[in-house]
């Protein structure tokens, strides 16, 4: 089934980064587009692995979530791919998602033995909001979500209305944050949990907008949220028709 469906784009500076040593740059095509995508994949990949799809903040490429999620990926068994935005300066639907992600998404299972119910994202910041988005859009497609830095966009709120399961959801958040600051990001939690979602939120005392210095740690506690989440049928796209 098609839905019809209208939506701004998030605007957001962004810029590249070379590949680290076992990280690798791949394409593919997308919308007629060729689309670049960081990817790592553990040496000691297991059957059934896990799919987490990192989405960037601005300021930054693909290249930027996955180089810090590739030691714990190598740990768990965890696929990572981070994709770019087309446009350097901007997240936009349907442009970046969700059939781009989807298109990923599908290519990677065809060729890795993924779990198809354990499909992932992670977002900082732009693509933490871009995360919260798509997971609404596709919620019996992706098992759940966390991010850091992010909430719902202003005007978005009718977003929730198409989420046919409740995703689980899970935030971090500095209590510092000069971009997010908490009443936003507590209303966006409040929000989601009204209509029935159980958001997790995690304020960090001190903590500013700033990712990369305690990504460690962010993903430590973002994989322990995610890992335990899973479909519990097998996945489902949502086609939409976007109207303008």
């Amino acid at each position: 089934m098609t839905k019809v469906l209208g939506l701004a784009g998030l605007a957001l500076a962004l810029t590249g980064f070379s590949p680290g040593n076992q990280i690798t740059k791949e394409l593919i095509t997308s919308g007629g587009q060729t689309r670049a995508y960081y990817l790592y994949v553990p040496k000691s990949l297991k059957p059934s692995a896990p799919l987490l799809i990192t989405l960037h903040g601005s300021g930054h490429n693909g290249l930027s979530l996955v180089e810090k999620w590739n030691g714990l990926a190598e740990k768990e068994g965890l696929i990572v791919a981070g994709p770019d935005s087309l446009n350097p300066a901007s997240w936009n639907i349907p442009t970046d998602g969700p059939d781009m992600l989807h298109d990923l998404v599908e290519a990677l299972k065809a060729k890795y033995d993924i779990d198809r119910r354990r499909v992932y994202l992670f977002g900082h910041s732009a693509g933490a909001c871009f995360a919260i988005e798509v997971a609404l859009l596709e919620s019996r497609y992706f098992a759940a979500t966390a991010i850091h830095a992010g909430a719902l966009p202003s005007g978005q709120a009718t977003l929730i209305e198409h989420a046919e399961r409740k995703i689980p959801m899970a935030i971090w958040v500095g209590t510092r944050d000069e971009y997010f600051p908490l009443p936003g990001v507590r209303a966006t939690r409040d929000q989601l949990n009204a209509e029935g979602f159980s958001v997790q939120l995690t304020e960090m005392p001190g903590h500013n907008h700033w990712y990369y210095d305690l990504a460690s740690s962010i993903n430590r506690d973002a994989w322990e949220f995610l890992k335990k989440q899973s479909l519990s049928a097998d996945p489902a796209y949502a086609h939409y028709d976007y109207r303008r």
